[in-house]
């Protein structure tokens, strides 16, 4: 048998379930056991089945919503995880962006796929407990996805100025969040950048301290005692690495419901940590969307990763032999799940 590739999984946030996306489930998860378990969670809590919403005739904007989008998404991505190929993959190292840290919680085995899909419905509902405010997306890599310094020292000054606070660091772009009236003051005083600034909609301040309302919700409903130790190496939203045997649950839990909601969170550091420390033969990105391609693509550009310095060498390598893995793009989902039959796949898997 041939020696297995190591890969690290990244799991996906906000954002990724498009109109595009619509029937991700249908079309690659339908009738997988744990699927009929998330609906009977959704519907014991007087939702809506996660299979109508993915069934919808057509994408609206209720799809977008914290409580719709986030536990849609996690379930792709979670079955998209169970369905990878365990004898061509090894896991090394699981990461997430965002509200993809959750995921990334069940993936790495820290919580069970239950509890996993119960904070992830429960933490949609809470993202839209927060004081005033939203986020703004600021592109900030030039057309070959460098970043220049001067402009980074600029936009961190304005910042400063208008009272706005760092939210994600996201490859060549940073997100940033505020009460609506900074944002709007911040963006007027913006130079000219690459593209126009993009608000998000449906979005809060998320992972500033503005979001206390959300992660006091969080720790009063979501226990303790549904986390343990992960049983593959964790990544988070600092860069930090959970590991089996050293890892407290009591600290996990207090970082996901504190500092990973009321702090910024560094995509940016968590996929370099995921780089340097684990060197994997591949990243794979799990569904759905692909979204978040883009950013990683300019992580692997900042750290020149496997020679990788410009948006035209990631191209190129990706075209010739892909590092980075998108399972929610078609012609790349083959390459990590051979076929989508659930009835091979568990929930221990």
């Amino acid at each position: 048998m041939a020696e297995r590739e190591r890969i690290v999984v990244v799991c996906p946030g906000r954002g990724t379930y498009n109109a595009p996306e619509l029937g991700y489930l249908a079309r690659h998860h339908a009738g997988h056991p744990l699927l009929a378990r998330f609906d009977a969670i959704r519907e014991q809590g007087g939702k809506q089945a996660l299979t109508a919403l993915d069934a919808a005739p057509k994408f609206t904007a209720a799809h977008l919503k914290g409580d719709v989008a986030a536990p849609l998404i996690h379930a792709c991505a979670y079955l998209d995880f169970l369905a990878l190929d365990r004898d061509r993959f090894e896991v090394v190292a699981v990461t997430g962006n965002s509200m993809g840290w959750y995921t990334a919680l069940a993936c790495a085995g820290a919580v069970d796929a239950e509890a996993g899909f119960r904070i992830a419905d429960a933490m949609g509902v809470n993202s839209q407990a927060h004081d005033e405010g939203g986020q703004s997306v600021l592109v900030l890599a030039d057309d070959d996805w460098r970043v220049d310094p001067s402009l980074e020292a600029q936009v961190a000054a304005l910042m400063q100025a208008h009272g706005v606070l760092p939210s994600i660091r996201l490859g060549g772009m940073l997100v940033v969040a505020g009460p609506s009236a900074a944002l709007a003051a911040f963006e007027a005083a913006l130079p000219v950048l690459s593209r126009p600034p993009m608000r998000l909609p449906g979005h809060g301040p998320f992972h500033t301290p503005l979001m206390h309302p959300s992660a006091a919700a969080a720790r009063a409903s979501l226990p303790l005692d549904w986390f343990g130790q992960p049983q593959i190496p964790l990544i988070d939203g600092r860069g930090a690495i959970w590991r089996r045997a050293v890892t407290d649950p009591a600290a996990l839990w207090d970082y996901t419901f504190g500092h990973q909601i009321l702090q910024p969170y560094d995509f940016t550091t968590a996929i370099t940590v995921a780089l340097r420390e684990f060197a994997p033969d591949r990243l794979v990105l799990l569904g759905p969307g692909e979204t978040l391609g883009g950013a990683i693509g300019q992580v692997l550009v900042r750290n020149k990763w496997l020679d990788i310095s410009s948006r035209s060498r990631f191209s190129a390598r990706q075209g010739e032999d892909p590092f980075l893995i998108g399972v929610g793009r078609p012609g790349q989902r083959g390459i990590a799940i051979p076929c989508d039959t659930t009835s091979e796949n568990s929930a221990t898997s």
